[in-house]
This record gives C-alpha cells, structure tokens and sequence, in this order.
C-alpha cells in the first residue's frame, strides 16, 4: 500500500458486474479530473486463448477436468503482485492488454484472444485502477491484496451471477446453455479457493440480490432488474463512514448491521458515487502532496 502512488482493485468473478462498478469509477475520474491507469485482470491471464484450449486439454489428459481461468496455474499471479508493488513504490510498472474480440484487436493488428507486448505504464498518474478476478488474492506465495489500498469486492448472491454469466455469454458470445453450465461446473474448485476467498479480505462489498425467484438459474429467461433487487453493501471498517448522510440520500435504505446497509437496487449506483467519491479524493489529495513533499 502506497500514499503517493495509491491502487484500487474492483475484484469479482465473470459475471458478477464488476464492469458496472468501473464504469462508475470512470465516471467519479472524468469529473474529478483524476488521471488514472487502468488495468484489466484479463491481461495477467497465463495464456491466449489458443494457449488456453491447448493447457485445458493436456490438462484434462492427466486428470484434471477444473483447470480454469479462476485458477492459479492459468495466471501471473506474480506478475500482479509485481505492478501493483512496484506502482506503489514509483507509480509505475509493466502491463499488457487482452483483446478480447476483433474490435479490440484491429488498431493493433493482432488476432482476438492475444496480448499485446508488455509495456510501462506512463508517468503522471494519479492512481492504479484494476478490474479483474484477484485483486484481493493471497495464496501461500503471492499476497496481492497487500498492496492495494481500496479492495472493493462486487458479490451478486451465486445464482443470479450465473444468471448474468448465461444471459452475457448466450447473447454476446453465442455459446449455448449447456457450454455455459459446463464452465460453472468446471470452474467451482477454483471458483471456492481464489474469487470467494477474496471477499474476506476487501475493504467494501457490494452485493446485489434479487427479490425475485431465481431458484432455477439455467432456465431464467430474464436477468433480474435493479428495481427488483436490493444492494447489500458491507464495509469491514465502518469507522468514518457517514451512516446518517447515506440513509437521507439513499431513500428507502436501512441498515442491516452496524457495518451494513441495504439499499434498492436502482440506487446502487448513487450509493457508489456518495461512498467512492470522498474516497477517491482523500488518495489523490494525499498522494499529490506526498509526491510534492520528496
């Protein structure tokens, strides 16, 4: 953890929305005239996706039908633990992006589902902003969450995540129920020891659940909307957070413990702008001056 050169990680398994936090995020930076370096959780992925096809087969071929992106054999868990240190220390590092479809692979002239060359992250920026699946991991030989100064864990309760996974991946990447459900099962091992481990070590948690049936996620035709959601959000440190204010602005909330407070799924958003923003601006008015002050 750094004062000068600061680290937020939005942490969260595939499906679970953490896009909708970093768009958030995104906005708090625009308005806040915040330079921020953004960094996606799939460019520290071991292998392309030609690669991955190719371990998950040889590794089938020994008996292991789980290994998976969530996993830590198909990741540079390293590497992560090496940007974020080294972020921290001097405010740069090296980072690479995925390029995930052929939009995001034509201005560099590369295949979808490659990398492109690891690079240093430029001077002048005021904080390390990752989205990703193990922005809070500790595991025997790595502690990412260490150096992270905001962990910020994005939690829907498990059925609908698999419930937006299956909507996300049948619309937008044309793979059917049955790949989809295939992956969940394939993935759960890894599913239990690297993305919930994580949740115990953020700073916040935001968690989305439906207040509609959703007993049978595989055959929901529909994802659930915020309206029919509540949003549980979890601080492990309540100490300094302003219950009160949050309660006047966000109508219709209440507290469910002494650490949490639940408010209507529309109002998850207004609820992150109220706690993200004082947040951000205590890091990027204390790194400034720390940075002046060498």
């Amino acid at each position: 953890m750094s004062v000068r050169h600061p680290v937020i990680a939005i942490t969260g398994s595939s499906g679970a929305g953490t896009s909708t936090v970093t768009k958030t995020f995104q906005q708090i930076f625009r308005r806040e005239g915040v330079n921020a370096a953004i960094v996606e959780g799939d460019s520290f992925h071991r292998y392309d996706r030609a690669s991955m096809k190719e371990a998950m087969a040889e590794a089938a071929k020994v008996g292991n039908h789980n290994f998976s992106h969530f996993g830590a054999n198909a990741n540079l868990f390293e590497e992560l633990e090496s940007l974020f240190r080294n972020y921290g220390e001097n405010g740069s590092g090296q980072t690479r992006k995925y390029l995930h479809n052929d939009e995001e692979a034509a201005p560099y002239k590369q295949a979808a589902g490659t990398f492109t060359p690891w690079e240093a992250i430029g001077d002048g920026t005021d904080v390390l902003f990752y989205e990703g699946l193990h922005g809070a991991v500790k595991t025997d030989k790595v502690d990412i969450a260490r150096h992270v100064d905001l962990r910020i864990g994005v939690v829907p309760t498990i059925n609908l995540e698999w419930i937006q996974k299956l909507h996300r991946d049948r619309t937008q990447r044309g793979y059917t129920t049955e790949a989809v459900t295939d992956t969940i099962l394939r993935r759960m091992p890894d599913y239990v020891n690297y993305i919930c481990s994580q949740f115990t070590n953020t700073h916040i948690n935001f968690q989305r659940t439906p207040v509609v049936d959703t007993s049978n996620p595989f055959i929901s035709r529909s994802i659930p909307t915020a309206d029919e959601s509540l949003v549980v959000i979890r601080f492990a440190n309540p100490r300094g957070i302003d219950f009160p204010y949050l309660l006047s602005m966000l109508d219709n909330s209440f507290m469910s413990r002494a650490n949490t407070i639940v408010v209507p799924g529309g109002k998850m958003e207004l609820a992150m702008q109220l706690i993200f923003t004082p947040m951000v601006l205590r890091m990027i008015e204390n790194g400034r001056k720390a940075r002046a002050a060498r």
